[in-house]
């Protein structure tokens, strides 16, 4: 639907929450419309206390990480930090691509704490599964710059930084106030890119999944780019491989596999030099290697002997989230973001039923379901498109010859069906007290003025938003599987006191409240939303976690609570059980350092010898109680 650009947009905006306010069914004043809702805004929420009653953290960003008044932060496990057993001692002078295989990996992403033992709900002993998104060689080896790393970096380095990457499996104990990595604990595990992983679905064994390494489709070395992620009811992680086009030479325009390379934005920059020494990174070798990535796998933490599986039926696109909503009817659902300018929001929808009482019976749930796109009106309704071969334009003549294809060229899929393009898709999460969803659109400066929309409604977009969706339905009564439902705006982030910027936040945010590109949130028990940022350092000001009501007077009013380092980014923020444990990802500290003789930072060392390591931080406080007060 098309508007007369004439009209401000916060205008549109502010006629169709009003309207939808008349409704009936939206109960005691929570979806009050966010036009208006910055500082000096014409329809600011009263203000009202907020449930969150820590004292805000001010604004800061130095070497060093800070966390609120009256909270203790300690390192968990960093970047080398010994593993599984037999691992060495972290020595930056003399890494092998063994050692690491055991060790902790590099720029740790999505976080998860599964209790222990299985459905225990336990608080202070669980499993930590945890995402290693990427590397940054130029300052883990001496000796190299970052234009240094495509053709500079040796073999050795290269099988290093590979196994850095990929996923973590970590016992973790809390003795005597303090947690504590369980040392040698079987549970201990390393996922890698030299891990050979099943998939799984009905892409598995598809002609463009096979290789001269594996001819059946049905096995892949490796996972990477591992980003955010969800856990499912019977207790294992989702991790969503984020993209891939950045490992792979060589010319895409030369290969059977060219529109799709296009669409799914592949160069052939090899930005890691990684076909240097594998054919299986170079696209005209191996043209179909790339389709074998950017999927979600599954890892069962509690089975190490357990393969992880690519689950082709969740689509493959640039995945950043799997959160995954238990519906009122026992089937599961799943939501995603493709984590890029201009792309889609996606749900996966089981066939099947959860069934509590046995868990391996729900071991290949995520296999048979339906994949939907999201389109979102500009009259606030909500719809998810099905992306079933054969139905509308999803034919062979379109390029579809059935559905496997559908799902490895599930962005083509997307676009032709006319799903929602949005400002770069982050993360997905459910308020677990009301069962609203809300997505982090972290960006998208190439937006144009002629290309606005309700949900994505500033043009040149630096700054990012959080979307409100509502399923039919509220709390457990919630409908996550209905293709229908309504969608709002939360929060649009950005410095309140520039009216260019057009941020709007509850009443009450205070000069250190507001933010700039939100990227991971994370609910604790009682539903307040936390929310961690990825971009705030273009703005001189560090990333770090805030917090916030979703519901009440001091709706989208957020308060600062962590601060990273220099050039770090906050990730995959998680909670305990009973919400008075906070694990956080700190990832990529002194990334923008042009080597290791340049560093802005030596966190968390500070030592010498020692370069920056990325590394999980855990919160609490002093009396035990929960985070937030």
């Amino acid at each position: 639907m098309t508007h007369n650009r004439s009209d401000y947009i916060g205008d549109i905006l502010e006629r169709r929450l009003s309207r939808r306010h008349a409704l009936a069914g939206l109960a005691g004043g929570a979806l009050v419309g966010i036009v208006g809702l910055s500082l000096t805004g014409r329809r600011a929420l009263a203000a009202g206390a907020s449930s969150l009653t820590f004292t805000e953290l001010q604004k800061v960003y130095d070497q060093n990480d800070h966390v609120a008044p009256g909270y203790e932060r300690q390192i968990l496990i960093r970047w080398g930090d010994p593993l599984v057993k037999g691992a060495p001692d972290f020595d930056p002078a003399h890494q092998t691509a063994a050692s690491q295989a055991m060790q902790f990996g590099y720029n740790n992403d999505f976080s998860a704490f599964l209790p222990l033992p299985y459905g225990s709900g336990s608080s202070d002993h669980g499993l930590l599964a945890v995402n290693h998104e990427y590397v940054n060689p130029q300052i883990m080896f001496p000796g190299l710059t970052e234009d240094d790393v495509p053709t500079k970096t040796t073999k050795d380095q290269i099988d290093i930084a590979m196994a850095a990457m990929g996923i973590a499996v970590v016992e973790i104990r809390k003795d005597g106030g303090k947690w504590q990595v369980v040392k040698d604990s079987p549970y201990n595990r390393r996922i890698t890119m030299m891990t050979e992983i099943d998939i799984s679905g009905p892409a598995a064994g598809h002609a463009l999944l096979q290789t001269s390494a594996d001819a059946s489709g049905r096995k892949v070395l490796g996972t990477n780019d591992n980003c955010s992620g969800g856990t499912t009811p019977w207790g294992t992680m989702l991790s969503g491989e984020e993209g891939a086009s950045t490992y792979h030479a060589g010319d895409p325009t030369k290969t059977a596999n060219a529109a799709l390379f296009e669409r799914y934005g592949y160069e052939g920059e090899d930005e890691l030099g990684w076909a240097r020494f594998y054919d299986r990174f170079n696209l005209q070798k191996e043209p179909n290697e790339p389709n074998r990535f950017e999927w979600v796998v599954e890892t069962d933490p509690y089975e190490p002997a357990q393969p992880p599986v690519k689950r082709t039926a969740l689509g493959r696109f640039n995945h950043e989230a799997a959160t995954t909503v238990l519906n009122k009817d026992g089937r599961v659902v799943v939501y995603m973001g493709d984590d890029d300018t201009f792309e889609h929001l996606y749900k996966f929808v089981s066939k099947g039923r959860f069934d509590p009482a046995n868990r391996a019976a729900n071991r290949n749930l995520l296999d048979e379901g339906t994949l939907y796109t999201a389109k979102l009106a500009e009259d606030g309704s909500l719809t998810w498109l099905p992306l079933i071969h054969g139905e509308g334009p999803l034919t062979p003549a379109n390029g579809f010859a059935d559905q496997a294809e559908v799902l490895i060229k599930t962005r083509l899929a997307a676009d032709a069906l006319g799903a929602t393009k949005m400002d770069r898709p982050e993360d997905f999460e459910a308020d677990p007290v009301t069962g609203r969803l809300y997505v982090v659109l972290t960006k998208n400066a190439k937006r144009k003025a002629d290309q606005l929309d309700g949900a994505n409604s500033r043009a040149g977009n630096k700054w990012g938003q959080i979307i409100e969706l509502l399923p039919l339905g509220e709390g457990k009564d919630a409908d996550h599987a209905a293709t229908e439902g309504r969608w709002d705006v939360f929060l649009l982030a950005g410095d309140p006191s520039k009216p260019e910027e057009g941020a709007k936040y509850g009443e009450g945010v205070s000069a250190n409240g507001w933010f700039f590109n939100p990227d991971n949130i994370a609910f604790d028990p009682k539903g307040r939303m936390w929310i961690a940022t990825d971009g705030s350092i273009d703005f001189g000001i560090a990333d770090g976690l805030y917090g916030t009501d979703t519901q009440g007077p001091a709706r989208a009013a957020t308060r600062m609570f962590y601060a990273c380092p220099k050039d770090a980014e906050l990730c995959g923020p998680t909670f305990t059980p009973d919400g008075a444990t906070l694990f956080l990802s700190v990832q990529h500290p002194g990334e923008r350092s042009k080597s290791l003789a340049e560093l802005s930072t030596r966190w968390p060392d500070f030592k010498d010898d020692m370069p920056p390591r990325p590394a999980i931080v855990v919160i609490t406080n002093a009396q035990g109680s929960e985070i937030g007060v």
